[in-house]
Order: structure tokens, then sequence, then C-alpha cells
């Protein structure tokens, strides 16, 4: 039977030495952990970034020469393949890309996304995906999607029953207010992830956390009985190339 997978992620891109992006140990797993890891089919989903055309360039050109087969998937200005479902169930890995996560959300639902990608977890497809594209298949977490100013949100797609946050070592305002959310009870219990650090699920179960980066963390934040939030850190296991 085939074990539904999520790895989501504070990172997985980094910069290429002759092309923009490369694929950073973190995007590296998520293929591995894959059916076909030797001849992955990866989808990359942009909507967060409004499927700037840039992107799709840079993640076609930072497989080129490899056996990973790239295909980028749009909505906007209008969806980009004749049938998503088709398509998406596919594929071995749908990555997707950070920027808006309530702009990806909407978009998601308006296309019908929300139920498809539910659908390609079921069957065995990794999903995957940096920052928007790690907090959308959580129960939500902090966001900059309405502004720098971070502010929460509760209406992701909720494959995992639990709440999100990215970034955690990078932006002074990410722990503070997913202590809060938790702490008030918009978010359940919680797994955050530092830049370079992967959060690895299998059915809804946390698994491990993973890291391209020496010294990064995974965290757990949890609400006690007496109402007060505890954070637990999490050592990740550090990927080969990190």
């Amino acid at each position: 039977m085939t074990t539904p997978r999520i790895l989501a992620t504070s990172g997985g891109i980094r910069p290429g030495k002759w092309t923009y992006w490369a694929p950073a140990p973190l995007m590296l797993e998520a293929i591995a952990l894959s059916a076909h890891p030797g001849a992955a089919r990866l989808a990359y989903l942009g909507t967060a970034m409004g499927d700037r055309p840039d992107d799709g360039f840079n993640i076609t050109q930072a497989f080129a020469g490899t056996s990973t087969e790239v295909s980028v998937v749009s909505v906007m200005p209008h969806p980009n393949v004749a049938d998503l479902r088709e398509h998406l169930l596919a594929q071995d890995v749908i990555w997707v890309g950070g920027g808006s996560v309530a702009g990806l959300l909407a978009l998601w639902r308006l296309h019908g996304l929300d139920v498809i990608l539910r659908e390609a977890w079921e069957a065995g497809v990794v999903l995957a995906g940096v920052s928007a594209g790690s907090i959308c298949w959580h129960v939500g977490g902090p966001t900059d999607s309405f502004g720098p100013e971070l502010r929460g949100i509760d209406n992701a797609l909720a494959l995992l029953p639990y709440g999100n946050g990215v970034h955690y070592d990078a932006e002074e305002q990410r722990r503070p207010l997913l202590h809060s959310l938790v702490g008030d009870g918009t978010l359940p219990l919680s797994y955050a992830t530092d830049n370079g650090v992967g959060l690895l699920y299998e059915g809804t179960e946390f698994v491990e956390a993973l890291s391209e980066r020496e010294g990064a963390g995974a965290y757990r934040v949890e609400r006690t009985a007496d109402g007060s939030v505890v954070e637990t850190r999490i050592e990740p296991r550090v990927l080969p190339g990190a």
C-alpha cells in the first residue's frame, strides 16, 4: 500500500553554479522519497508568487540534464494544462514554491486544486514545498501574506492536523506569533522549521526533521493543560550535501 508523504520545508532550493536555481538536499530528498526516484516526474506550482514565468524557467533549468522530468503548472492567468487532475496525479512529486499562502489557497480552491492535491497525496504523490508551500499542507500558521506585520491563518488545507511555522530563525516575528496562536487555541499543536530544515510526515504522523544546514533545528510547539506554551527543539537528521 502506498504511504502518503509530505515534506514541508523552509528550504529546498539554492543558487546554482551555472543556473539561477539548483535543487538543494531537501528537494532532492522529496524526489528520493517518491515512487520513481531515478526517473521522477516533478510538478512545480508557483501559485504563491503569481505563477511568475521566471520561476518556471528557473526550476526547469535547475534540473536540466538530470533524470528528473519537470513540468510547471500554472493557474494564472488560466490553467496551462488541459486537465489539472490528470496531470497532477501522474506526478511523483509536487513541489510548491513560496510567496503568499493566502493567495495560493484562494486560487487553489477556485480551481479545485484543494481536492486534487488531497487525492494526489492519498495516491502516493509526494507533496512538498517551501514556506507557503509548507504552511499550506497544515491547518495554518504565521504568514506575511497581508503585509510586513505577520498575521495568522487557520484555513489552510489541513491535510496535516497541525500548525506550522516557517523561517523560524530568520524572521523575528515568527516565533512569538506562533506561540500566541497556539496559546489562544487558534492553532493546534504545531511544528516549526529554521531555514534549511524540513518536516517529514507519513500519513498524518510526524516522522522526522531533516536539514540541509548544520546547526539548524525544528521545533514542536504545544499548549499544556495549564494554558502555557511549551517549545521543544527537535534535532534534524543532516542530509548529504548540507
